[in-house]
This record gives structure tokens, sequence and C-alpha cells, in this order.
């Protein structure tokens, strides 16, 4: 069995971008609109930055253009990212890259006029207009680090090409690397991205996990040395540009937009290495028990602990599910989900050239779009509530804030999504005395929500961290030292409880979040406030939804740490996160004794 072709897939099964444009013909004319927009704006802004008034406007018209470009650029991204083949979206988010680049080198003289300004002059600006307050106070930041105007508009100008390695890491992966059927005992099974990260790793049957991953580690073993290279490049482009700027190291620069020192991120790489490895190992024993394995193996960590029980589940079903489970947010946001589903906000369909994993887009002035591939497994419920958590983050925060104030940083991004995750595992929880289930919804809990954020992206994030230091220290990294660094984290976390597979060095080449800064992390960094204030709800702490409401609607205008001490959660110290780490290992010695209960039976 082949993976569709997107144009074979049912259409009910895709998300509706015509509610960004109805026709192609529609967003070729949003393009020439904007280019004449910015044309115009920039010869009526030039020379005239130089007071608070003419602040305040160049600031008014920076928002009337990132207001039209979000959309357009999500149009063609999402458009994209469903069919990574087709020339004609592979051209049109080309072309958008190049297109953007342009305006931005038209009008980088706006941000190099505004932070030539006093810091006086901006502060009168944000006393006159507090809704731009926030976008100066960032202004503010970058002052120190701001290049020479004319350097600025060159960088401004090499936007597109400074984006190249991330397009061509998605076009090898989802384009270039072809993966051919396995076989186990004489049959045949298909394998692409999607069935390896979708079905694959799931399996039951230990001899079709394990081929199959062999497999899919021997196709991109076949890449290792192209992708170790564009990953490089990437990595050459951060660090110039935190040289150029004057930061002391590339950690600084991009955790600034942050809003985080490099201790909170430390912190969370640190204590999780030490402190959930040993909790995860008991976790991983209790699979190898469970389910008789000679050994237990990398390729065995995404296994169900109770496979034969996880039912299969429609999407129609999950959306009751979502509505269920999400109750305790509101009727507003219930509405959200209902929309979500009759308007075709999300794409459940599973083609060739598809984005791998699942993403949330929202684009300011229109809603959310979330991509999954529907697998009807049960845990999907989870995957999809992550989603909708996003979404219904930026539903919120979009009504209530206006462009520049949105969007928080990027270390609470993961907080909304995840505490989805947990007042799902609540509500299933809370429904059911059935033992056989509850151990299901526990499992499923550390098996998806905690393993993915707190183990795979955290594992992710100390390898990167250690890729970072090579660089930062002048160095590059090429496909051998990845492997060495990727195992190094693996065994360190995992130690002799689990054999680092061969082919498990090789799961650096699989994860986008690298060409995103230091992203991985604040997986973990989201779940612990998450888990926090999900454990204030569930022991009825009647305050703590409303607070959350509140924390949602405020978007970017608070720093992280501000946003989760509106949640009643202090990230300034470690017990949160210490906290979080014993509810981890709490829920694994449930799971033992609910497996031991069960056994005897």
């Amino acid at each position: 069995m082949s993976m569709l072709k997107r144009s074979d897939v049912p259409v009910e099964e895709t998300w509706n971008l015509e509610d960004l444009f109805a026709t192609e013909q529609a967003y070729t004319a949003a393009i020439e609109e904007l280019g004449q927009l910015v044309e115009e704006t920039a010869a009526e802004l030039a020379g005239t930055i130089t007071d608070v008034q003419g602040a305040i406007k160049a600031i008014k018209a920076t928002e009337k253009i990132q207001e039209k470009m979000v959309v357009i650029g999500t149009y063609a991204s999402l458009s994209h990212s469903v069919d990574q083949t087709s020339t004609e979206n592979q051209m049109r988010a080309a072309s958008f890259g190049s297109f953007a680049a342009k305006l931005a080198t038209k009008l980088s003289f706006v941000k190099s006029d505004l932070l030539a300004l006093d810091e006086a002059v901006l502060k009168e600006a944000q006393n006159t207009k507090p809704k731009y307050a926030n976008f100066i106070n960032k202004l503010l930041v970058q002052k120190p680090h701001q290049l020479h105007p004319e350097a600025e508009k060159a960088l401004a100008a090499f936007g597109a090409t400074f984006d190249a390695p991330y397009e061509l890491y998605n076009t090898t992966k989802l384009v270039d690397m072809q993966f051919p059927n396995f076989e186990v005992d004489g049959e045949s099974f298909p394998l692409s991205y999607n069935l390896f990260e979708g079905d694959w790793e799931l399996e039951t049957d230990t001899d079709k996990r394990r081929a199959a991953f062999e497999a899919f580690s021997k196709k991109l073993r076949d890449y290792q040395h192209t992708t170790a290279k564009t990953y490089n490049s990437h990595l050459t482009i951060e660090k110039t540009d935190a040289d150029l700027r004057g930061y002391d190291n590339i950690f600084d620069s991009l955790l600034q937009s942050q809003q985080v020192d490099r201790s909170m991120y430390n912190r969370q790489i640190d204590l999780i290495m030490n402190e959930l490895a040993p909790h995860m190992r008991r976790y991983a024993k209790l699979l190898q028990k469970t389910h008789q394995l000679d050994k237990m193996t990398f390729a065995d960590l995404k296994i169900s602990l109770d496979p034969s029980y996880e039912p299969k589940i429609t999407v129609e079903e999950s959306r009751q599910y979502m509505k269920d489970g999400l109750s305790i947010m509101g009727e507003h946001y219930t509405n959200m989900i209902d929309r979500s589903f009759d308007e075709r906000w999300i794409d459940f369909a599973q083609n060739a050239g598809k984005s791998t994993g699942a993403f949330c887009s929202s684009p300011y002035g229109v809603h959310p779009y979330v991509l999954i591939s529907w697998t009807s497994r049960m845990n999907e419920v989870f995957v999809l509530a992550h989603e909708l958590g996003h979404a219904g983050h930026f539903y919120l925060a979009n009504e209530e804030q206006n462009i520049f104030n949105a969007r928080p940083s990027l270390y609470f991004i993961e907080a909304p999504s995840t505490m989805n995750e947990m007042l799902m595992a609540n509500h299933l929880l809370k429904n059911s005395t059935d033992a056989r289930f509850k151990r299901w919804v526990i499992s499923t809990i550390i098996s998806r929500t905690y393993y993915h954020n707190f183990v795979t992206h955290l594992l992710e994030a100390a390898y990167q961290r250690k890729v970072y230091e090579i660089i930062d220290a002048g160095g590059s990294v090429n496909a051998p030292k990845l492997n060495e660094l990727k195992r190094e984290v693996l065994e360190q976390f995992w130690g002799d409880t689990v054999e680092v597979s061969e082919g498990a060095e090789l799961t650096w080449m699989r994860q986008p979040h690298y060409y995103m800064g230091l992203y991985p992390y604040t997986y973990s960094a989201g779940l612990t406030i998450s888990t926090q204030v999900s454990q204030r709800i569930l022991n009825g702490d009647e305050a703590a939804v409303e607070q959350w409401i509140d924390v949602l609607k405020a978007g970017g205008t608070k720093t992280p740490v501000e946003l989760a001490q509106m949640a009643g959660v202090d990230i300034t110290t470690e017990q949160p996160l210490r906290d979080t780490i014993a509810f981890i290992g709490d829920l694994i010695t449930q799971l033992e004794q609910l497996t031991s209960e069960l056994l005897t039976v």
C-alpha cells in the first residue's frame, strides 16, 4: 500500500485555505497590493522618523503591513506543508520567500531609524501609544545590537537565502528521501516518514517494529552527510549573526527573544537529564517486562504498555472527546473547537509529501489551522488536544491583542498546548474506575505527553546545546560528529537500561526544530507550567481556570515569568520543575502497581 497523492485525498479530510484566499488569483492580487503598499509606505516614511509622532506613524504602518504579510505567508506555507512534492507549491513558497526578502529590504530603514532615536523619544512614544509599548520594549532590547542601516539593509536582502537551509532540509526529507518497502517473514510492508512515526514506531509486533526501524535508519543514513552540511550552514548563519551584532555568545543571541536568561535554559536541561532519567528507566523496564522483550532497545521505546486495549477512534468521535475533556475551559473555548471541525480548520489527511508530526498555524486576523496525520489511534486524542491548545491560545490572544502583542515568548508557547493534554487526561481518569482503562490513560500521558515533551524534545535540547557549544567556540559539525553527540546524550539518559540501537544516533536528522533556534527545551518548560496549573484545577482551585484564560488572552504582553506568575507558578525557582519530575515518577509508580494488579487478576 502506497501513500495517497494529495489530489486523491477526500476534501473533508483537508483544511480549507479559502478562508485565507478564495482563489489563487486573490492570493496573487494580494501580493501585488502589498507590494504597492510597501512602495508607498517606504516613500511616505523616508526621512520622517525623527520624533514621537514620526515613530508612532512608522509603527502603525508596520502593523498594517505585517497583518497583510502574515495572511499571504500563511497561505504559501500551509499549501506547501501538505504536499511538498508539488512543483506549484514549491514555487509558490520559494516565490513568497523572495518577495518577503524584497519587502524587508525596502523597509529595513524603518527599524534602523526607530533605533536611531534617543531612548527618551521611544519611551515617550510608549506613553503616547500604550498599544505599541510591547513593540517598543523589544526595540529597546535590540538597540545595542543594531548594525549600521546599510548593513541591516544588506542582511534583509539575504532573508530568503538565510532561510534556505530549512527549506533544503524539508526538501531532502519529504521529497528526495523515498523509503523502499521492508520485509518481515517474506511479507512486504510500506514505509515513509509519516508511516514510521505514526504507525511503525508504535507497532506491537516486535519483529516488524525493529525491521521498520532498521529500514528507516538505513535510508536516513544515505542522506546524513547532505543533511549535516545543511544544518551546519544554518548554524553558521546564526553564529555569524550573533557575532556581527556583538552578542557575547550564540546562546544570548537566541535566548534574547525568549525573554529568559541562560540559567533558566540550562536548569531545564540539567535537572531533567539528571533527575528524570531514573524514573524513565523504570518505565522502560516496565515496558520490557510487560512485553516480555529479550532486551529493551531504542526502537522499542514508543510502544504502548497495553496495545491490545487501545481503541480506534474516528475524527468525529474525537470532536466529542475534545469538547468533553476541555469543557472546563468554557463555552467560548468549546465553540472554537466546534468551529475547527465544522469550518475545516484541521487537515487530517495522510498523503505523500505532507509534513511530518503535527503543528498549529495561527495567522492573525483569520483563524488557526491545525495539521495532523490521522491514524485513528486513540492517542490521537492527545495529539489533537495539544494542537487545539495552540489554536485556543491564539484564538483568544488574537481577539484581545494587536499583532505585536499576540504572540508570547517561545519559552511559554508550549504551555497552553500541553495544558490541554493534561486536562484531557484528568477528564478521562475522572470518568472511569476501570483499572485497565486508567492504566491506558496514565501510560498514554507518560508515553505521549511526557515522553514527547520531557524526553524526546529534552534529549534534542541536550544534544543541541552540545552542538551550539562547538559552534560558539568557532568549530563546525559534520555527520560523524552529530551522530557521536546524539549517541552520547541517549546513552547518558538511558544508561544500561536501553540498548541504543544502531541508527538511534541518526534521530538528529528527523527534527525540524533545530532550524528554529533554541526551541526543543521549551516543550518541557511549557509542560512544567501546565502540569502545575492542571494540578490546581484538578484539586478544585476555582480561580485556576479563570486565571489560565486570562493568561491565554494576555498573549505576549508579559514575559514568561510574569505569565506563569499570573497562573500561580513561580518559574524563577527549581521547585515547579522538581514537582513535575516527582509527578512523573508518581505516575510511573501507579503504572507499576496497576500492571501488577492486572497481572494477578
